[in-house]
């Protein structure tokens, strides 16, 4: 049975100590006579329900409400009145408020208030613990033990809570950003709301803005009749979603900013201020503080992006996991395709892992699939896979030509190659290459002394 801790603040002592050992047979109860002992206490504990009077001196039970709710919304907070005056109760729900009740306190009342409210807090664990068990069985990119992956869903968990804030999703291509996007989206409380998504790179500049912000009739050559609704709009009460960020344009970033700030934006065509409320999740596969040093990202959208960041793990960085992925996959395209799998064989899953995967668990999933495909089972067997040899280790070194070789063209060709396979990253490079991320930067910072890359 779970321990529930509670918190009493009442400045009255009788009604302090009467509360406070009426629930303490059943919960955990500390008793504070102000506001402000309590708050101090959250420094040292989390309690799960608080009893709040209203009529506090010093700091008003209304104040602390709102403290409270800025530094742990996690936490139920019932309120204590003296009067049912309706727009005090109003005032304290908006503001976060789970519950209220009425003095004189009766015992049974108040057990049953407390009850309930911690029933819904179980409730509400219980969802989140199979939010959670969902996202590791039915999502790929969160399948895995690896620290990295855990703490991408502890990363989750966290910033899930908030509704307006605005999170940046960085990552490798396939990597499964947007479905990590979902998943803030889904266990939010804007979970009800729609999720509208938006690849940036793929709407021709041009057309960005109306497509975001919606246009009027006659707005442009081609408007429709009656004009259209954007995505910004549709999005109202949910997420919005912008992948692959880092190709918009300095003009519609700009726009951007204005909407992140002020929640306000204009039809094309149009003079009517209009509002929204949104929440921005975008993701990015591009290193968007170089483009801000060559002019090509604002930094000051950047900074409103990236109120919260995240990296997702690449599998290249999270090998432990690639077997996992690989038989959730097997299990899911065997159903899809028909055919039974009983695993994975031994020199399988070694090719599966010594693979340098660029396009991350989309590529294991394609190449999952053909094994499906090609395999007669009962194991999946790396001649299934068509990745008969490892591509971890460097072929035979090709013997010294007697009129000898330019070992530091030689040097530059195969930095060359190893950024472009690892599409710019310098850390997959060095790993490429066998050497430290350190000493990779050293290299290239000669090439570049001597101005070859």
């Amino acid at each position: 049975m779970i321990a529930f801790t509670i918190y009493v603040v009442d400045d009255e002592e009788s009604i302090l100590k009467g509360v406070s050992t009426g629930l303490k047979r059943d919960y955990r109860v500390r008793g504070f006579s102000s506001a402000e002992a309590a708050i101090e206490g959250l420094k040292r504990e989390t309690p799960d329900l608080i009893l709040l009077d209203i009529g506090l001196p010093g700091m008003s039970g209304m104040e602390a409400l709102k403290r409270i709710k800025e530094t742990h919304p996690e936490i139920l907070v019932v309120m204590v009145t003296a009067y049912e005056e309706i727009q005090t109760v109003i005032s304290a729900m908006k503001a976060g408020a789970h519950d209220y009740i009425v003095k004189p306190l009766h015992m049974d009342t108040l057990r049953l208030t407390v009850k309930n409210a911690l029933e819904t807090l179980r409730m509400r664990k219980e969802i989140q613990s199979l939010q959670e068990r969902f996202l590791r069985e039915n999502l790929p990119c969160f399948v895995g033990e690896s620290d990295v992956i855990t703490e991408v869903i502890a990363f989750i968990e966290k910033v899930a809570k908030s509704k307006e804030t605005p999170v940046l999703v960085l990552g490798e291509s396939g990597t499964g950003k947007e479905l990590i996007a979902h998943a803030i989206h889904d266990r939010s409380p804007l979970y009800q709301g729609p999720f509208v998504p938006v690849n940036c790179a793929a709407i021709p500049g041009g057309l960005l803005e109306s497509e975001l912000f919606g246009y009027e009739k006659g707005a442009f050559t081609g408007a429709r009749g009656s004009g259209k609704r954007g995505m910004v709009d549709e999005a109202t009460g949910g997420t919005l979603f912008l992948d692959e960020v880092g190709a918009l344009s300095l003009e519609a970033q700009a726009k951007l900013l204005r909407f992140l700030e002020q929640g306000e934006y204009y039809r094309l065509g149009s003079t009517r201020k209009r509002k929204a409320r949104v929440r921005v999740i975008s993701a990015t596969n591009q290193d968007l503080m170089g483009m801000i040093e060559k002019d090509l990202f604002r930094e000051d959208f950047y900074y409103r992006l990236a109120v919260v960041k995240v990296a997702v793990p690449s599998l290249n960085g999270r090998r432990e996991d690639i077997p996992l992925i690989a038989r959730h996959f097997l299990e899911e395209l065997g159903r899809r395709h028909g055919k039974h799998f009983s695993g994975i064989s031994p020199e399988a899953e070694e090719v599966l892992k010594d693979h340098h995967w660029r396009g991350n668990v989309r590529e294991l999933k394609n190449v999952i699939e053909r094994g499906v495909l090609m395999g007669n089972g009962p194991l999946l067997m790396p001649s299934d896979l068509g990745m008969e040899k490892p591509l971890k280790g460097a072929p035979p070194h090709p013997p010294l030509p007697e009129t000898g070789i330019d070992l530091s063209s030689l040097e530059e060709h195969y930095i060359h190659e190893a950024l472009k396979m690892t599409r710019g990253n310098a850390k997959e490079a060095a790993r490429l290459l066998g050497m430290t991320y350190y000493a990779f930067r050293y290299r290239m910072k000669k090439l570049r002394g001597s101005g070859t890359v």
